[in-house]
């Protein structure tokens, strides 16, 4: 096929046909400070050898997760992962395995995306799981569009403790799907006031746990105050751990739970590839979003694995579909497959416990700083501070210092000058006593 590149003529057609003017009016949502006016300072030619010493020498402004002590959450977590994990899903078969359409030659495949499922409708506490969505994020949209499938309503509830990331997701497809959502002010999630925003239009309750700011919520109620309304709760979890230690959504009442998987198996990765986790009541199945692999048995009887159901748009009629979904994160959700098979439910439970007593720990320490105040009452590993000073300020001191100290609220919610001084802090199982003492310590320095 021969390519033919387009001209100006094509070019203008284009951006007329979707109402812009010119090429950077389709980057305005990207912040000023974010883009680069002209070319980068490179050379304009290089041997291969000096593009490399040139890019390394590039690379090596950042700092790394693992150089300094580390505590930056916020939906995206930094734990231990066993080697044992990457060195298996290395493996060529999985390595190179492609969405397996053909069962007869992906059983590999087929075998972990069931197991994948079943692991987390263990954890959530639902009756089934999907094969994996991109991130923790879109498998929230997804769920706000199945909520609306499910209840032919087409409006939905945030509550203000959702990620704003995910908050804005959820706002982009309403918008293009021509639905409504109703946001709660940012950090309000109480059942009182997610009841007052419900009513008989109203599709679902989105509800995070923890929420954006570490705090642990009791889902119970807000479920119960959306069932009476003839409404779904759509449970949000960011960091898949707290599982190990808290009630699974599913226990509270949730009617579809997204969470992200990143923490098991996945590293941080620059913000992705992630792995989004989904799932949900049984008599809910046929609108769920994705695949669903199935155990089954062959014609003599042995054990074998087909795609139960796939409703995406590729395999039925635009119009049937439940989504467009056309990857399931495979190689992510195998890391995150064994890595959960190795922790084991009782491994789980330790790892969640000492993630929480390492936060408990951080937690007494950066309270005995002058002028700190830990704000967070329940939390599992990850809570907010507020500082006498902005806290992207303080944030950038402790970096100085080697230590990264969190993600100040000014950066999620800009928005919010209330929140300025207002700083999330992590901790996992990687943290240790010398960790905390540096932050500890840093922290002291900044606000001296």
């Amino acid at each position: 096929m021969r390519y033919l590149p387009l001209n100006v003529e094509d070019r203008q057609a284009m951006l007329a046909a979707i109402g812009v003017s010119s090429i950077d009016d389709l980057y305005t949502d990207v912040p000023a400070r974010g883009r680069i006016d002209g070319l980068l300072d490179l050379p304009r030619r290089a041997s291969e050898m000096e593009v490399e010493r040139i890019l390394g020498r590039m690379a090596a402004k950042n700092v790394a997760a693992s150089q300094v002590p580390f505590f930056v959450g916020a939906g995206a977590y930094k734990h231990h992962i066993p080697a044992s994990v990457d060195h298996l899903i290395q493996r060529s078969e999985f390595l190179t395995s492609y969405t397996p359409y053909q069962p007869e030659i992906s059983q590999g495949t087929l075998q972990y995306l069931f197991e994948f499922q079943t692991q987390v409708a263990l954890l959530t506490g639902m009756e089934v799981a999907n094969a994996s969505m991109y991130d923790g994020s879109t498998g929230c949209g997804e769920a706000v569009l199945m909520a609306e499938r499910v209840t032919r309503r087409d409006k939905a509830v945030l509550s203000g403790g959702l990620h704003p990331q995910y908050r804005a997701v959820v706002e982009n497809l309403s918008h293009f799907g021509g639905s409504a959502v109703v946001n709660l002010p940012c950090g309000v999630d109480d059942v009182h006031e997610l009841s007052s925003r419900i009513d008989d239009n109203t599709a679902c309750v989105v509800v995070q746990t923890p929420n954006v700011f570490g705090e642990i919520i009791d889902l119970a109620p807000i479920a119960e105050a959306a069932h009476a309304k003839g409404a779904l709760l759509v449970a949000v979890v960011t960091e898949v751990v707290s599982l190990g230690a808290l009630k699974p959504p599913g226990e509270m009442g949730a009617d579809i739970v997204v969470a992200e998987g990143q923490s098991l198996g996945v590293g941080l990765n620059f913000g992705g590839p992630y792995l989004g986790l989904f799932a949900t009541r049984e008599k809910f199945l046929r609108q769920m979003p994705g695949r669903l692999c199935g155990e089954t048995v062959d014609a003599a009887g042995r054990r074998g694995f087909v795609l139960t159901l796939s409703t995406r748009e590729q395999h039925i009629r635009r119009e049937k579909a439940t989504s467009n979904i056309c990857t399931n994160s495979g190689l992510c959700c195998l890391a995150f497959t064994i890595h959960l098979a190795l922790l084991g439910d009782v491994g789980l439970r330790r790892l969640a416990a000492l993630n929480h007593h390492n936060a408990c720990l951080l937690a007494d320490a950066l309270a005995e700083v002058k002028g700190v105040e830990v704000l967070t009452s329940r939390f599992f590993n990850e809570f907010t501070i507020r500082t006498p000073r902005p806290g992207a300020e303080v944030v950038a001191g402790l970096a100085e210092r080697g230590v990264l100290g969190g993600v100040p609220a000014s950066r999620l919610v800009p928005q919010e000058a209330a929140l300025a001084d207002r700083i999330i802090v992590a901790a996992t199982e990687v943290n240790t006593d010398e960790d905390r003492a540096a932050y500890k310590a840093a922290l002291r320095e900044v606000l001296a």
